[in-house]
């Protein structure tokens, strides 16, 4: 098991195998040593994690639903590491969309569930720059939707 792997095991997360695209896009893109993960849609146990920040979820609901799209692009780093999550030198940027309401201000608030997670589970490796936008709607009703570039050796 690798360290990275070895600390999410201490926290009780094991990565779930990479999801396919739901359309007609790549899971990923290797530039150099740069990667680049398609956005990853909010998913858990049961399935979709569905609603709209401000009527339908509370902000702890979209940061945990947000924690679910970092695992989910940490699946996609590793596949594209050939199953070794080590190769990951650091996340450079996130860029993070919130199915919100016109007038609901805590996008950062419900991003943070994916920041605070990979900084837990990565260290200094897991800071990175982010954006964290409203978005009118999402595919299939999401919460949150995360892409991510990564450095990778």
């Amino acid at each position: 098991m690798s360290g990275f792997e070895a600390k999410l095991a201490e926290m009780g997360v094991t990565l779930p195998d990479a999801p396919a695209p739901a359309a007609n896009y790549v899971p990923y893109v290797l530039a150099g040593d740069m990667l680049h993960v398609s956005g990853q849609i909010a998913s858990g146990p049961d399935g979709l994690i569905t609603g709209k920040l401000g009527t339908d979820i509370d902000v702890e609901a979209g940061a945990a639903a947000a924690q679910t799209c970092a695992i989910a692009l940490l699946a996609q780093v590793k596949a594209a590491c050939g199953g070794d999550l080590d190769r990951l030198v650091r996340v450079v940027k996130l860029t993070a969309f919130v199915n919100s309401t016109a007038d609901f201000t805590e996008q950062p608030k419900v991003v943070n569930g994916a920041s605070d997670f990979l900084a837990e589970a990565l260290g200094d490796a897991g800071r990175h720059a982010r954006s964290a936008v409203s978005a009118a709607s999402l595919p299939f009703g999401v919460a949150v939707e995360i892409d991510g570039i990564f450095q990778i050796k």
